[in-house]
C-alpha cells in the first residue's frame, strides 16, 4: 500500500506521472526528496476568528507540528469548518455533522500516514471523532482547552453556568444593567471552551476515556503551557500510530464506549454526550442506545465537583490530576484491557496515574461519591416513546416526581414572543411545553433549558419542569426534560400535546406520559400537517436525511 506524499494520488490515469506532478509542486513549498521520505502527519486546524474558544489554536497547530517533526515525521496542517456554538446560527448542531463530512473528506482525499485533529468548541470534537471513526485511518484527537476562571466583584467567575445563573438574576431583576455588564465583561476570561462541565469539557474527557486522546489531554487549560505539551506530544504519538498502523476502530469497541459512558457518569456531564457518543460510536458500527447509557448511570456515582452538578471548574480538574486520576478511581468499573492511542491498553495508561486522595475534593473516590449513581437518566413512555433524556444532578428533587397541566410553546421563537407575557396565567405547578425545535425542525438548538417566566421569576421560583424535543447546554441546570423523540416535526407525540393536558414526570420509575385519552389524539393526529422543508442546500438535505435523537442524529447515509 503506498505510504506518505504517494498515498491518494490524483486521478491521471499514470500513477507515476502523478507522483511527479505532486513532488513538483511540493517543490515550489521547499519540500525536498528528503522532506518527502518521512511519515506525513495531517493536522486539522480549526482555527477561526468566529470561533473564540481555538484563539490560541495556530500555537496549538505550531507545537503538534514540532512534536511531529521530532519524531521523524512530516506536518502539513490544513483547515476544515471551525462551528462556534455561540457565533452560529441558528444552532452549531445543525453543522455538526456537515463538519464531519467535511473532516472525512479530506483525511481521505489527501496524502497522510496518521491525522491529528485539533477541535475544541462544542460540535467540533465530536464531529472529528465521528470523521476519524469513518476514515478510519491512524488518528487522534487534541482538545483547545477550557478557559482559566475569572473574577468578578471577588467571586470566582466562569463560562457558561455561572453566565447563566447571573442572567437568570438580572431577569428577576436582582441585578442592574450596569452590573449585568461588569459580568459579561468578566465569565470570559481567557480564549478556550467553556471551563465548566459543558459539552466541550464533557467531551474532550469521554475521548481520552475512549483511548482517541492521550491521558492528560482532556482539560489542561487553554492558556497553559501544559495545554503545548499535550500538543508536543500527540505530535510525536501521530508519527508512531503511523508507523504502528493502530486505528480509530481498533480502539473504538463497544468496551471502549461503555468505559466512556462510565466516565459520562462520573462526570454527571453533558445531555449533549449521549448524542455525540451514540454518533460516534455508530459510525463505528457500534449501535449504543439509551438503555444502556441509563444501565451504566444506575451504577456509577458522581464524583467529579464541577458545575453544574457540583462547585468547581475545569482547571481545579486539571490540578487535581484529570482524567487519568478520574479513571484510576474508576478502575474497578472499567475495562482496562482496550487499546488506546498510546500504543498500549488502558491498564498500561493507569498504571501510574495516582488514586485521588483525601485531600481532594474535585476527584472524589468511589467510597466517597458527590451525588449517588444515576446522573443522568433515560425516559421512556407515552411521550417519549423512542425516549427521552434529564440530567437529574442538576435538576430539583422535588420535581423528580410531578403531574402538572402543560403550558405550550409552538418553537423557540414562541417561547421569545411569550414567555414574559403577562396573560400568560402560567404556575409554578405547570409543565413548560416546547416543540418543534428538534433535528428536522430548528437543527436541535439548545433552547431546553428556557427562562422561567420573569413574573414567576421575581416572585423567586428558580425551577420548573421543561419539556422539549431541542437540546439544552452542559453548562445549563434545572429540572429539564430533552431530546423528546420521536420530534414535534416528524409527528411524535409530543406534536399533539395542547394547552392543559395534564403530563405525568416519574424519574425513579423511568417514565414521561401524556395523560390524554387515544380517541381524542387520534382526532389531533388526523389534522396534524409537517412543517414545509427548507427551500435548499445544506439545510434541506439535513432535514431530509437527520435521524432523531436516540440514534446520534447523525445523517442516515453517513
Amino acid at each position: 500500500m503506498p505510504t506518505g506524499i504517494e498515498r491518494n494520488l490524483a486521478g491521471y490515469g499514470d500513477v507515476e506521472f502523478s507522483k511527479y506532478l505532486r513532488r513538483a509542486f511540493l517543490a515550489s513549498a521547499g519540500y525536498d526528496r528528503i522532506d518527502l521520505d518521512r511519515p506525513v502527519v495531517g493536522i486539522v486546524d480549526t482555527s477561526s476568528d468566529y470561533n473564540t474558544c481555538h484563539r490560541q489554536m495556530p500555537e496549538m497547530v505550531a507545537a503538534v507540528k514540532r512534536g511531529v517533526l521530532e519524531a521523524g515525521g512530516l506536518p502539513m496542517a490544513f483547515p476544515t469548518i471551525s462551528v462556534h456554538e455561540i457565533l452560529t446560527s441558528p444552532t452549531a448542531m445543525l453543522y455538526r455533522n456537515l463538519q464531519a463530512m467535511d473532516t472525512e473528506a479530506m483525511i481521505s482525499a489527501q496524502p497522510m500516514d496518521a491525522a491529528v485533529l485539533l477541535g475544541g468548541c462544542d460540535k467540533t470534537l465530536p464531529a472529528q471523532a465521528m470523521a476519524a471513526a469513518s476514515a478510519n485511518i491512524p488518528a487522534l484527537l487534541v482538545a483547545a482547552g477550557p478557559m482559566i476562571t475569572g473574577s468578578w466583584r471577588g467571586e470566582r467567575l466562569g463560562a457558561c453556568t455561572d453566565c447563566r445563573r447571573y442572567w437568570a438574576r438580572y431577569r428577576a431583576g436582582e441585578l442592574s444593567d450596569q452590573e449585568i455588564h461588569e459580568i459579561e465583561q468578566s465569565l470570559c476570561f481567557t480564549g478556550g471552551t467553556c471551563m465548566v462541565m459543558g459539552t466541550a469539557t464533557t467531551t474532550a474527557c469521554l475521548l481520552e476515556a475512549l483511548g482517541m486522546m492521550l491521558p492528560g489531554g482532556a482539560v489542561a487549560p487553554h492558556a497553559s503551557g501544559d495545554r503545548l505539551k499535550a500538543c508536543v506530544a500527540s505530535g510525536r504519538q501521530a508519527v508512531a500510530l503511523a508507523r504502528s498502523g493502530l486505528t480509530p476502530r481498533d480502539i473504538l469497541t463497544r468496551a471502549a464506549f461503555e468505559n466512556a459512558i462510565v466516565t459520562l457518569m462520573a462526570l454527571a456531564g453533558s445531555t449533549n454526550a449521549i448524542i455525540h457518543l451514540t454518533a460516534i460510536a455508530r459510525r463505528a458500527g457500534i449501535a449504543l442506545t439509551l438503555q444502556d447509557f441509563d444501565r451504566v448511570g444506575r451504577r456509577v456515582p458522581v464524583l467529579v465537583n464541577c458545575k453544574p452538578a457540583g462547585e468547581g471548574y475545569a482547571e481545579d480538574l486539571h490540578h487535581a490530576g484529570g482524567v487519568p486520576v478520574l479513571l484510576k478511581a474508576l478502575e474497578p468499573l472499567l475495562d482496562t484491557s482496550v487499546l488506546t492511542v498510546g500504543g498500549g491498553t488502558l491498564a498500561d495508561a493507569l498504571r501510574n496515574a495516582a488514586l485521588p486522595g483525601n485531600w481532594q475534593d474535585t476527584i472524589r473516590p468511589l467510597d466517597r461519591p458527590l451525588q449517588e449513581p444515576g446522573a443522568l437518566a433515560a425516559l421512556y413512555g407515552s411521550l417519549a416513546p423512542d425516549g427521552a433524556v434529564i440530567k437529574v444532578a442538576a435538576a430539583t428533587a422535588s420535581l423528580l416526581r410531578h403531574r402538572g397541566p402543560a403550558v405550550v410553546f409552538h418553537s423557540p421563537e414562541d417561547v421569545e414572543q411569550r414567555i414574559d407575557d403577562p396573560t400568560l396565567n402560567i404556575t409554578p405547578d405547570h409543565v413548560m411545553v416546547l416543540q418543534n425545535a428538534g433535528p428536522v425542525a430548528a437543527g436541535m438548538p439548545e433552547a431546553g433549558s428556557f427562562p422561567i417566566p420573569r413574573a414567576l421569576a421575581r416572585k423567586g421560583l428558580k425551577d420548573m419542569l421543561r419539556i422539549s424535543d431541542a437540546r439544552m447546554s452542559g453548562t445549563s441546570y434545572g429540572t429539564v426534560v430533552l431530546h423528546v423523540s420521536p420530534e414535534a416535526a416528524v409527528g411524535g407525540p409530543l406534536s399533539l400535546v395542547r394547552d392543559g393536558d395534564l403530563i405525568d414526570l416519574d424519574v425513579a420509575a423511568r417514565r414521561l406520559d401524556l395523560l390524554v385519552d387515544e380517541r381524542e389524539l387520534a382526532q389531533r393526529r388526523a389534522t396534524w400537517k409537517p412543517p414545509a422543508l427548507a427551500e435548499r442546500g445544506w439545510r434541506r438535505l439535513y432535514q431530509q436525511h437527520v435521524q432523531q435523537a436516540h440514534l446520534g442524529c447523525d445523517l442516515d447515509f453517513m
